[in-house]
């Protein structure tokens, strides 16, 4: 006689399959972020223990605040000194590396090794280099008498050059990501298309434009929005190297550092870190179908 009972067999297959990761996927990511944007809708004290609701307007008003505005400036500047240089550099490095040389492993190595630093150990080897009591660079003497700003008073001090100093210390810890995944997809391009394009009169820069980047599509158009997302959550370069200053123009305090920073105007609320967390959640949501969709058009996906 058949049990009436429910028994798990009753339920499709791929529901039971996939249960495992939608438990996973709920308590460690659908949750935090239901309870996060509850939680922007709250003021609360110093040690959250008391919040107080105060309604959708608070995500409006975050968003109109000087702080943010201004912390988003920083947040853009600071992505537009990251991306590009840092896409360069690595696309650069993989076509130096993708060579069949002796010893070429050697220097792929090499290339690839800031992959295994920690933002914090890589932070620190810039702040040794450029901080101007201490630093290598600042005590250089023909470097101070060519620019001054090294010195006094430091790269990292200067409100006109310290965005783009920790900038440059990001783009140097992500190298090794991106040099990686750009000699992964170029040595994935068939080397009969380059053999082709030569035979038909195509320089070295006409192979590259017309073979090798289009051919590169979808691996940079995952590094851009990799890169991208990393650029808009840094928070460690800034910690360390700048703490958000220099004071009082703030030229470092991005949109993370404004949740998270010692010297943050909303480290104190909860409430309103929540409501910044949520905000550059949905601008990262963004500019992320943003990327795929507009630069997704024009990426290649053929053999």
């Amino acid at each position: 006689m058949r049990d009436a009972g429910w028994q798990w067999r009753d339920l499709p297959t791929g529901l039971v399959m996939i249960a495992p990761s939608a438990l996973v996927l709920g308590a460690f990511l659908v949750y935090p972020l239901v309870k996060t944007v509850s939680l922007g809708r709250q003021r609360c004290n110093e040690s959250a223990t008391r919040c107080v609701t105060t309604g959708w307007d608070q995500y409006s008003d975050v968003w109109r605040s000087e702080e943010f505005q201004q912390a988003l400036w920083v947040t853009g500047k600071f992505t537009l000194l990251v991306v590009p240089i840092g896409l360069a550099l690595g696309i650069a490095l993989a076509m130096l590396a993708d060579r069949y040389l002796r010893g070429i492993g050697i220097f792929r190595a090499i290339f690839s090794s800031t992959v295994a630093t920690s933002v914090a150990v890589a932070s620190l080897m810039w702040f040794f280099l450029l901080q101007p009591d201490v630093g290598v660079i600042p005590n250089i003497g023909w470097v101070e008498d060519l620019f001054g700003v090294v010195k006094e008073p430091g790269l990292l001090r200067d409100p006109g050059t310290a965005l783009t100093s920790v900038a440059m210390s990001s783009v140097w810890a992500g190298l090794g990501f991106t040099f990686i995944l750009v000699t992964a997809g170029l040595q994935g391009i068939p080397a009969d298309l380059h053999e082709a394009a030569a035979i038909d009169g195509a320089g070295g820069f006409r192979r590259f434009w017309s073979v090798t980047l289009p051919m590169l599509g979808p691996t940079l158009l995952f590094v851009v929005v990799v890169l991208t997302s990393r650029a808009f959550q840094a928070y460690g370069e800034i910690d360390l190297l700048t703490d958000g200053g220099p004071d009082p123009q703030q030229s470092t305090t991005t949109v993370t550092y404004l949740v998270y920073g010692d010297s943050s105007v909303v480290r104190s609320d909860a409430g309103l870190q929540a409501t910044t967390a949520v905000w550059l959640f949905v601008i990262l949501l963004v500019l992320a179908a943003l990327q795929l969709r507009g630069f997704g058009r024009r990426v290649h996906y053929g053999d």
